[in-house]
């Protein structure tokens, strides 16, 4: 049997304020045709679908459009819920969906599967959504922690297992033991003990099929993250995009190859001088990508974000690093100001609290200096 396993759409996720679904439409038409071209038999789909537990209208418009086209390739598509959806939105529609479409969102049904039938015999698809312990812990005693309430689930997988026989696949949303995440990406979850699921609650299965991580990460042979179709932060912007398509043989064992999806504008960190980002050759190539700036003048530079995407249209973020920052001043700015004895003085002690420590140029205390005698000459004149 051939498995595609992906994760993490997030449709209607926004990147700096911009709209991402005409950029996942692209990824997911490419996927539907890779499913056609290289005859996949499943589709996965290991959770956080929406991004959010109440997606808009042109979001449900891509979801439906995207399972209505991988069904007619002739593959089975199984769809959990995750952490951001909500299980009641994304599974509402669940028994008007079309024959070889199965959306799975309910914790009491994870010892019901899905059950695709090949040459080899039956495989059994446990869709186990997104569990939330608070909410469990009056049909599960004794459930407090994530931990707890997917080990319980998989005890009921693999007690109904034993009884049906037959190859199995887990389709879970968690944060597994042993993962690298992307740092301030994978939202509402803990990296502490609680949260941290342990590889060996998977024991028992053929293929776990995860989501959840951002980018694709291998646990076991046989335990996987497929990771986001889109880059959805610079900090994965090097992380590469795809699914994996895995094999599985009569006797449960797999085999997988990576498939790469295409990435619809690419993600580019620059860093340097403000003047030479704005007119350097060197960054030619990065007009056309999303850019994210680090600008290390020594002080803030005027409305930099505009200037900036003036050269990059796509420029989405920017941040003042200077590559030399000043010793902070043991004063208080009200000390400064009550310490000093001249206008100059005044001027200097401002100018130090807002440039982070730079105070008076020599070519501004010359300006100053005549500015305070011309006014010293009207004062006279008056």
């Amino acid at each position: 049997m051939r498995i595609l396993h992906t994760s993490d759409w997030h449709i209607g996720r926004t990147f700096h304020g911009h709209s991402t679904l005409d950029a996942l439409r692209i990824v997911l038409d490419r996927l539907v045709d890779e499913v056609r071209a290289r005859a996949v038999d499943l589709v996965i789909v290991a959770g956080d679908v929406f991004d959010s537990a109440t997606p808009a209208a042109a979001c449900y418009t891509l979801l439906s459009d995207t399972l209505r086209a991988l069904a007619d390739t002739g593959a089975r598509v199984v769809v959990t819920s995750g952490n951001h959806d909500s299980a009641a939105r994304l599974g509402f529609q669940a028994g008007l969906l079309r024959d070889g479409i199965h959306v799975l969102t309910d914790p009491a049904s994870v010892a019901d599967p899905v059950t695709i039938d090949d040459a080899d015999g039956p495989v059994h698809v446990y869709g186990i959504p997104f569990l939330e312990p608070a909410l469990l812990r009056h049909d599960w005693p004794g459930v407090r922690t994530q931990q707890d309430a997917l080990g319980h689930a998989m005890e009921l997988v693999r007690a109904d297992l034993a009884v049906r026989g037959g190859r199995s696949i887990a389709v879970a949303h968690c944060f597994a033991a042993g993962v690298e995440p992307t740092p301030h990406l994978e939202r509402d979850i803990q990296q502490g003990g609680l949260d941290i699921v342990p590889l060996a609650a998977f024991e028992g299965v053929d293929y776990a099929a995860l989501g959840h991580i951002h980018g694709r990460q291998q646990l076991a042979p046989h335990i996987r993250y497929s990771g986001a179709p889109l880059h959805y932060s610079f900090g994965e912007g090097d992380k590469p995009r795809g699914a994996w398509i895995v094999d599985m043989d009569a006797d449960g064992g797999t085999s997988s190859e990576w498939l790469a999806l295409p990435v619809p504008r690419r993600l580019v960190t620059l860093r340097g001088a403000l003047d030479d980002l704005l007119h350097g050759d060197a960054h030619a190539g990065a007009e056309d990508a999303w850019v994210s700036v680090e600008y290390t003048d020594d002080l803030p530079q005027r409305d930099p974000l505009r200037r900036l995407q003036e050269r990059f249209p796509f420029c989405a973020k920017v941040v003042h690093s200077p590559t030399v920052v000043p010793v902070a001043e043991s004063r208080t700015y009200a000390d400064r100001v009550r310490a000093a004895r001249t206008d100059a003085e005044l001027v200097d002690a401002f100018l130090v609290h807002v440039r982070a420590g730079e105070g008076l140029s020599a070519a501004e205390a010359e300006v100053l200096a005549e500015v305070q005698g011309d006014r010293i000459r009207v004062e006279a004149l008056a």
